[in-house]
């Protein structure tokens, strides 16, 4: 058996998101590895700027790379984030929000939700997210992070942020030449394989010059240079699950003179949804739309009537199929960002993807060599990590009572994958979340969808009502004491934004 070859040069294709964010992060293999690491991007190609908004490991990233918050925010014109109001999408009319927090906290060994729902049928209606702090915050307008009120009594804030993801790529790229990452500028024409093992050997750039590598990061977009193009490594295709695939962009300045909302919206329309991330001095806006039921000039339309002020850009027009590739690591080739798989920026996971990517890939490297153990095991965790992510978007389209258009039709009727179906019986019956390992989404994330878009629960955990006496009760009231101090004493998020990390005028 032939020993693996060593890695000695890493090259990555493709800038962008995906790609600076991988340059970064291995960049640390600097330190003590004799390792040549290379991106190669043409400014000739634009990137796609739908992923301004991420969730909160994406904070965890920055903090590995030992990234200065204030000096990031400021540099890519970014806000905070504390989770994601969604608008008409269980009905028209209906808003609810899904948090980055827990609703409360465990309470005799279940779910906050559980409790709740108990005292709710003893006659309590404060609705849940008032023990929310993420909710009451956003819905309030304010921002603090945990670190500006160290208090053991009072709940941690959990948070993401909104930035240009043009100006964050442009971040990393610094960053990481600052740290050893060599850029080529250029397009990849071409791409030799070995006769032998089909490894990626080297690409060829439209000057004539070759590349050659070890291991190859595909960051090429929806195109796939390497994963597909080159390897055929193949598609599974969930337009039946995820209908929606196109979308067009727009940045917006807000005329109306309003704070920047530290929560991203997501607004369904009558073939898809809306999308608002708001910077420090714009918005970014996008319309998610699927083709069999809505024409491009419409979804303009209805994208240009519904922004808070004028188009700043010319529209970009986006077309996809959601989905992912059979394999994300084939031979020695591993795909990151749109290159291994798009599944709408619906819950703000394309960033995610790229980041826990990035982050698989580095605990299983090893520079001694490509193992088939490697590939699969990186292939298995980033399948199932797909996956869950999968049904948990699905679920924004089929827990729907909307019938005023064939598309809503469509995504209330349409089967689902069963790992969806048990979740929401499970739940409808007595509100009741299994999380699969480790998966992304917490059972608060699971509730706040289900019960934001009319799936109720029928009853709660026979546990609940065992659960009785004044510490209970004083306990479930401190919760919602606790948030509405915080809150009440919260600077607005614009006055924080001000303070901590105010952006350079555009």
């Amino acid at each position: 058996m032939t020993a693996p070859k060593a890695i000695e040069r890493i090259v990555i294709v493709g800038g962008g998101t995906a790609g600076w964010m991988a340059a970064a992060a291995l960049s640390r293999l600097k330190n003590g590895h004799n390792i040549d690491i290379v991106l190669i991007e043409s400014e000739q190609i634009g990137t796609v700027g739908v992923g301004e908004a991420t969730i909160p490991p994406f904070v965890g990233f920055n903090q590995l790379l030992e990234i200065d918050e204030r000096e990031m925010l400021a540099a890519t014109q970014g806000t905070f984030k504390v989770g994601i109001q969604f608008v008409n999408w269980g009905k028209q009319g209906d808003s609810y929000i899904h948090p980055f927090g827990n609703y409360g906290y465990e309470m005799g060994g279940i779910s906050f939700h559980q409790v709740w729902h108990r005292f709710r049928q003893d006659g309590d209606r404060r609705p849940i997210q008032a023990f929310n702090l993420e909710t009451m915050a956003a819905h309030f307008g304010k921002f603090a992070r945990t670190q500006d009120y160290q208090r053991d009594d009072l709940p941690p804030m959990n948070y993401a942020y909104h930035l240009d993801a043009t100006r964050y790529a442009r971040f990393l790229r610094s960053y990481a030449e600052d740290r050893g990452i060599i850029r080529r500028e250029g397009k990849v024409c071409d791409v030799t394989l070995d006769g032998e093992t089909g490894f990626v050997t080297s690409v060829t750039m439209d000057d004539g010059q070759a590349v050659s590598g070890d291991l190859f990061i595909d960051c090429s977009g929806f195109r796939g240079l390497l994963i597909e193009q080159a390897l055929k490594t193949g598609y599974e295709d969930w337009s039946h699950y995820l209908p929606c695939n196109r979308a067009v962009a727009l940045p917006c300045m807000r005329e109306d003179g309003s704070p920047p909302a530290p929560y991203t919206r997501a607004t369904a329309h009558s073939a898809g949804w809306q999308w608002r991330v708001p910077l420090q001095h714009r918005n970014g806006n996008g319309h998610v739309y699927c083709s069999e039921f809505m024409g491009d000039d419409e979804a303009h339309d209805i994208l240009v009537n519904n922004l808070d002020g004028k188009p700043g850009a010319e529209p970009n027009f986006l077309r996809f199929v959601t989905g992912r590739r059979k394999k994300f690591w084939n031979k020695n080739v591993v795909a990151l960002g749109l290159s291994a798989g798009f599944m709408e920026p619906l819950e703000s996971t394309s960033i995610h993807l790229i980041n826990t990517g990035i982050n698989k890939l580095v605990a299983v490297l090893s520079l001694d060599g490509i193992t088939q153990a490697q590939e699969d095991a990186f292939n298995r965790l980033t399948g199932k990590e797909y996956n869950g992510i999968r049904d948990f978007l699905i679920l924004h389209y089929k827990a729907t009572s909307r019938d005023d258009s064939e598309f809503w039709n469509y995504c209330r009727t349409m089967d689902v994958p069963p790992s969806l179906t048990e979740k929401m019986q499970l739940f409808r019956s007595n509100g009741l979340i299994f999380r699969e390992d480790d998966e992304l989404f917490t059972e608060t994330s699971w509730a706040a969808v289900m019960m934001g878009q009319g799936i109720a629960m029928a009853g709660h955990n026979p546990i609940a009502d065992a659960m009785a006496g004044p510490d209970l009760k004083h306990e479930f009231d401190e919760i919602e004491r606790s948030i509405a101090h915080l809150v009440k004493h919260m600077p607005s998020h614009a006055q924080y934004l001000q303070k901590y990390c105010p952006a350079p005028p555009l």
